[in-house]
């Protein structure tokens, strides 16, 4: 009786055949936050409104795109790289029967480096195009993203998808999955996309309280090593996200089946090279 039973609906609501799912509205709330503060930083910052725009269509393509990708060619790349129907299926948010029938399911499977990466590529041409430095707009919008993945882990907690081991803990959570029931395994779990989701929550508050900080002090003649466009809120960033992430998959059940016997999982050897490259633009100075 200590324990959470977590089984809420997955959907918002439903009206006919349209329903508005938590996981969608989430990705939405996560790229609104982002998009009204990444406004409101380049306001401040005297870049002009002209320049802003293009880049939310830039980021939302980039990290739909590259999460997509990272999680069919990362995770499920026997799947998705072994017919046409995987190669179709990986592209477009269907799922083909085998009579040839198919069925609108939206994106089942988004991963988060490969968002990442996808992000990085998107904003490369973003800042070729507008003529901006490339570390002003990656820090800009690193003070941004642990608030959108904040959203985006609560969105996989109302889906009861990547879920932790099991645990005694009191705040474990009884997840009702499709394969808990038919396996009999409502056993209490780590609750980890909580813990992501809280972890990023702090991350951004520390971030934008470095931003602010940063901001009085601007009338010194010293050059600030956190100074936007220095690099330290991109390396930040990355380097704390994908840090907790690391240590954070010791406490999750794998998510595919090749993961089983590996030392270190899929999204723990994915994150190294990221952690690297935070800790040197936070050193660079």
């Amino acid at each position: 009786m200590l324990y959470i039973d977590w089984q809420p609906s997955i959907e918002v609501f439903r009206i006919g055949i349209f329903s508005l799912k938590w996981y969608s509205l989430l990705w939405m709330f996560g790229l609104m936050f982002a998009y009204m503060i990444v406004k409101h930083l380049y306001k401040q910052q005297g870049i002009p409104e002209e320049k802003f725009y293009p880049q939310f269509f830039y980021c939302f393509i980039g990290v739909l795109a590259g999460a997509r990708l990272g999680h069919c060619l990362f995770y499920q790349p026997d799947y998705f790289l072994t017919s046409g129907k995987g190669i179709i299926e990986m592209f477009l948010p269907i799922h083909i029967q085998d009579n040839g029938s198919w069925s609108y399911i939206g994106y089942r499977g988004l991963a988060s480096h490969g968002g990442t990466i996808g992000l990085f590529v998107a904003l490369a041409f973003y800042w070729r195009k507008e003529n901006l430095k490339p570390m002003m707009v990656l820090d800009n919008v690193a003070i941004a993203a642990p608030a959108t993945a904040c959203c985006i882990r609560l969105g996989n907690l109302m889906n009861s998808e990547i879920i932790g081991r099991t645990t005694d803990m009191p705040w474990a959570f009884i997840f009702h999955t499709q394969e808990a029931l038919v396996n009999r395994e409502l056993v209490p779990r780590h609750p980890t996309q909580l813990y992501e989701a809280l972890a990023y929550l702090l991350i951004f508050a520390i971030g934008i309280s470095l931003y602010q900080y940063w901001r009085k002090s601007q009338h010194m003649r010293t050059t600030s090593p956190i100074a936007v466009g220095s690099g330290f809120y991109f390396g930040y960033c990355i380097m704390t996200i994908f840090t907790f992430r690391f240590f954070v998959e010791f406490l999750k059940k794998e998510q595919v089946d090749f993961e089983q016997g590996m030392l270190l999982d899929m999204g723990q050897l994915l994150s190294i090279p990221l952690v690297l490259v935070g800790l040197w633009c936070m050193i660079k100075k």
